[in-house]
């Protein structure tokens, strides 16, 4: 079988690493937030050229935390996207504030900031891009929009560790980027994990509060806030694989160009990296008609596949309330119908990548007609 990742294989090979790092933190007994924990979030936010880090328990509360730390609330607006896992509207929501969306651009399939402005109302407080699949949104463009109108940008870079935007590694390019650490993310704890960074002060102290009961020291609560702190133990294997994060990215890129190169001429459409963007490929996510069909061939073939996503977050039964219908957002609509995520992850071999292009060409030639 060819997985469609393979945590495991990633785990064993830092075993040992792993091990120590464990070590360390039953040493300590610091399980909650402590050094580890402080030592990755500096760590991190230098990775991403960024100030401050502040490490959370999930990708959910990194995005629920910053936008209230930029004032969101009760009757203000948020703008994003359809096209993203259904964490980047709860959190919004989780504020009591109201998503809105912006269609995607049907080529990197991230916000269509040429869409953007034509959503502002007087209830506008900020900006959502999401970077997709691990390419960013073009980020120029929605900085321009949110200077003239005085928004905050918050970039969703949950899928997107290491990207970059000419030149720029995201999560240091708008006022706060977000980050989870979900196992299968290409810097992924062993459990549950996210973090803010942000080059400003006061948002890296409201969050560090806003993430601790709202204690700006013990007992001392100054907000409102929550329990989403970060555990010493996930401090510390991430600290380990931050370590190998470039390595694994340079593997993924590799492995995206020789996909590429071997789909060249079919009849499927691969992922475009922008020529603004350093693509990091969370995952590498094809188009075509049939996709359905294909992934079933796939599966036949012990080959795993995945969609993301198979419904648009305006579509979606819980957010029924929003008042979008189909139709609405028809490059999200129409991208959640075709694509297929093929197997990528960093320990992928060139020989299974060539097996998955193989039997997506069996597909074809089977079917005898366009798929796109």
């Amino acid at each position: 079988m060819i997985p469609f990742m393979d945590i495991k294989a990633q785990v064993n090979a830092l075993r040992p690493e792993i091990d120590v790092a464990i070590a360390r933190v039953l040493e300590s007994s610091q399980f909650v937030l402590g050094e580890e924990v402080a030592a990755f979030e500096e760590e991190f936010a230098a990775y991403c050229s960024g100030r401050y880090g502040i490490g959370v328990n999930s990708g959910t509360s990194a995005l629920h935390v910053a936008l209230l730390a930029a004032g969101i609330g009760t009757g203000d607006e948020v703008i994003t996207v359809p096209l993203t896992f259904v964490a980047t509207v709860a959190s919004i929501e989780l504020t009591k504030a109201r998503p809105v969306f912006v269609d995607v651009d049907p080529h990197s399939l991230t916000m269509d900031v040429h869409q953007l402005e034509s959503v502002i109302t007087p209830r506008t407080k900020a900006i959502l891009p999401v970077h997709l699949h691990g390419q960013t949104a073009d980020m120029d463009p929605i900085l321009e929009v949110a200077r003239r109108h005085n928004l905050v940008v918050i970039e969703d870079a949950a899928q997107a560790h290491g990207a970059e935007y000419k030149g720029r590694r995201v999560g240091s390019i708008g006022d706060m980027g977000c980050f989870s650490f979900y196992p299968g993310k290409n810097l992924g704890a062993c459990g549950e994990g996210g973090m803010v960074v942000t080059n400003n002060t006061d948002y890296a102290r409201t969050i560090r509060m806003l993430r601790d009961w709202g204690q700006e020291r013990k007992y001392h609560h100054v907000l409102k806030g929550y329990n989403y702190r970060m555990d010493g133990f996930q401090g510390a294997i991430l600290r380990v694989k931050l370590r190998k994060l470039e390595a694994w990215t340079e593997a993924r890129r590799a492995h995206a160009a020789h996909y590429n190169k071997l789909l060249s001429g079919s009849n499927v459409v691969t992922p475009a990296e922008m020529p603004y963007a350093r693509h990091v490929y969370h995952v590498y996510a094809i188009r075509m008609g049939e996709r359905n069909q294909l992934q079933q061939a796939l599966q036949a073939k012990a080959i795993q596949t995945g969609i993301h996503y198979p419904i648009p977050v305006h579509l979606l039964e819980a957010y029924t309330d929003l008042g979008y219908r189909p139709g609405s957002f028809p490059q999200a609509e129409s991208a959640t119908n075709e694509v297929l995520s093929l197997p990528m992850y960093p320990e992928l071999t060139i020989s299974a990548i060539e097996q998955v292009v193989e039997s997506v060409g069996d597909f074809h030639r089977r079917v005898e007609r366009p798929c796109f």
